[in-house]
């Protein structure tokens, strides 16, 4: 039997940053780097965003970074500084291009941090992560989704007024609920997870949801769902070529009868074409290739 000719995967790259004007350095990844105190490891309290690496930079930089510093501001965090996060993505960057031209995930990591005399004051914890995209997302971009629709658990109507502890609109660290939907989803042979509150849609697990119909992008619109990098990057792009974008309340019917086509947006998976939505499966339409081309060229 011949021996595999496949290359290995890079290693990971790892840069800490350290808050309030510190070192911003390396770490080895087969060195620990969190403190079993961490909030982050006791209570997942922190954010975080992922951005696509793509031809030598990172996608939507400055718009991953004001929603970073956004989420952190809503956790009662310390605030970010642009200049460390730009300056640690800008430094992984480089280190990865010389490894490889393949795309790659970064992830930016804030933490509460440990424990400190006053609870007031956090000293977070802070660190980015550069790795491979794994096979089965790179699968998704190329071939499409089953997803499988399942509520939330609260009415996104109240969060503002009765649940405003929830932080729907913060990308935070815990995602427990939504990882648990993935692998439930999972267990019953689909790949994702669209969530609803009755017929009305919100989006996915980790995604944005697209609908596609004739000329027209829509997004689905209101409180409690997370606004997405790569559905207002694809937008903005769309309209100076002519489509007609808006975020608007839209139902099930509405993805399954009435759209040419449905997709997850993510910044790393990009766009992924919705191909069944429970027991309904969707045709693939016409301009499939135009859309992932639109989205591909939204992110730079």
């Amino acid at each position: 039997m011949a021996a595999s000719t496949r290359t290995p995967a890079p290693q990971p790259i790892i840069i800490a940053v350290e808050p309030f004007g510190g070192s911003i350095r390396n770490h080895s990844p087969l060195l620990p780097l969190v403190y079993w105190d961490d909030a982050a490891v006791t209570r997942g309290d922190g954010v975080f965003e992922t951005l696509l690496i793509r031809n030598g930079k990172a996608c939507q930089l400055e718009q991953h970074l004001e929603r970073f510093q956004r989420s952190a501001a809503r956790l009662d965090l310390p605030v970010p500084k642009a200049e460390d996060w730009r300056k640690a993505t800008s430094m992984a960057v480089e280190q990865w291009a010389e490894k490889t031209e393949a795309d790659a995930k970064c992830v930016w990591t804030y933490t509460r941090g440990r424990p400190t005399a006053n609870p007031n004051e956090p000293h977070p914890s802070a660190w980015l992560t550069i790795n491979p995209l794994d096979a089965e997302m790179l699968r998704q971009r190329e071939e499409g989704i089953k997803v499988l629709t399942a509520p939330r658990g609260y009415s996104v109507e109240t969060i503002d007024e009765d649940l405003p502890w929830l932080q729907v609109g913060a990308k935070t660290l815990n995602y427990a609920a939504n990882m648990s939907a993935l692998r439930w989803a999972k267990r019953r042979g689909f790949d994702d997870v669209i969530f609803t509150e009755g017929d009305r849609v919100l989006e996915g697990a980790t995604s944005t949801v697209l609908a596609v119909r004739g000329n027209k992008l829509r997004t689905p619109a209101g409180s409690g769902i997370l606004a997405g990098t790569t559905q207002a990057a694809l937008f903005a792009k769309a309209e100076q070529e002519g489509w007609n974008c808006r975020a608007k309340e839209m139902d099930l019917e509405y993805l399954c009868e009435k759209a040419d086509s449905v997709w997850l947006l993510s910044s790393v998976r990009m766009a992924a074409r919705v191909r069944r939505i429970n027991e309904k499966k969707l045709p693939k339409p016409d301009n499939e290739a135009t859309i992932q081309q639109l989205v591909a060229s939204s992110l730079g």
